[in-house]
């Protein structure tokens, strides 16, 4: 959203106001402030008109219901008309053709195969979301977005006000995939005074042995979206590690409470559209899409399963209790 403020400068005048005088000071007050109000309204309606008459162009990777999700939060804030392509239902067809014939003042891209599929073209702004391993790390000069993560320093921070008696976690990571990530997860546990025991995998078959090494180490392990470390096999070897040990495992996606685990920071979709929509609004008014950089997803979604921490004898912080979103599972 832009915000018009107009300020006036006017000069206070030394001594009474009487009869005519004083009528037109009141006059004069009287236009200012019209000529005020139809500034700030005519900037509200620029702003509006700005989304509208643009041609905004989404292509998204499948028809499921996250990226539904973030495409209608993007909706919302924009009150905006898009034009939609599925990659999944174009298959074989020349999609970068078909989104530059609509002549898009900016494209959105919602998930990894739709940013592949435009990648390539270089001169039209690209606001990409929903992709779990940013490509900011691969910089282009016209494309930016938001990551589908949270900031790393908010997650500690929420985990510490859960589990205050917790100091040392653990975590398995494949380089290729989460590497970027668990270095800011790095920074952030030295700046909180946390102690962080990060293994590295190139394979599920690296889990069994990396996973007895943290044995007697952590007081939880926090799960990242890393597919090479989570698979059918090596979740049901985890959650067995945590009932045996008592170890409380942190996750990314309330799906996981149901098989285990304690607590989830779950993104808000909806929300990382809206995130999208202030980065196209920023572009649409003329800011340099390469002044823009990757934000993290803002919002998380906090779910505990009291079953979970009862079995493993934990506390959670009453008052943390209060505030999330607690699931008997």
């Amino acid at each position: 959203m832009i915000r018009a403020t107009v300020f006036f400068k006017s000069k206070a005048g030394v001594g009474q106001c009487h009869g005519s005088h004083r009528r037109k000071v009141f006059k004069r007050r009287g236009i200012r402030g019209f000529v005020c109000n139809a500034l700030i309204i005519l900037a509200v309606l620029f702003c509006r008109d700005i989304a509208v008459a643009a041609d905004i162009i989404a292509v998204q990777s499948i028809n499921i219901k996250p990226y539904n999700d973030a495409l209608h939060g993007f909706k919302e804030a924009c009150n905006c008309n898009v034009k939609q392509f599925f990659v999944s239902d174009r298959r074989g067809e020349d999609i970068v053709r078909a989104v530059r014939k609509t002549h898009p003042a900016v494209i959105l891209a919602i998930g990894i195969d739709a940013l592949n599929r435009v990648r390539s073209i270089r001169d039209v702004p690209i606001v990409y979301f929903m992709i779990l391993n940013s490509p900011a790390a691969v910089p282009d000069d016209n494309i930016t977005g938001v990551s589908l993560y949270i900031n790393p320093e908010k997650q500690l921070s929420l985990l510490r006000k859960a589990l205050p008696d917790v100091n040392r976690i653990g975590l398995l990571y494949d380089p290729a995939r989460t590497g970027d990530f668990v270095r800011r997860v790095r920074a952030a546990a030295e700046k909180a005074g946390t102690v962080l025991i990060a293994r590295e995998i190139h394979s599920p078959k690296d889990v069994p042995v990396q996973l007895q090494g943290l044995k007697g180490k952590i007081d939880a392990f926090w799960m990242l979206p890393d597919i090479t470390v989570v698979t059918p096999d090596t979740i049901e070897l985890l959650f067995l590690f945590s009932f045996e040990n008592r170890i409380p495992v942190i996750t990314f996606s309330d799906k996981y409470l149901e098989m285990g685990a304690l607590i989830s920071f779950d993104i808000d979709a909806a929300d990382i559209g809206m995130q999208a929509w202030e980065i196209t609004e920023r572009i649409l008014s003329g800011t340099d899409i390469r002044k823009i950089k990757e934000v993290d997803a803002r919002k998380a979604i906090v779910t505990i399963n009291r079953k979970t921490a009862k079995k493993l004898g934990v506390t959670v912080s009453g008052r943390f209790l209060n505030k999330a979103g607690p699931v008997e599972r």
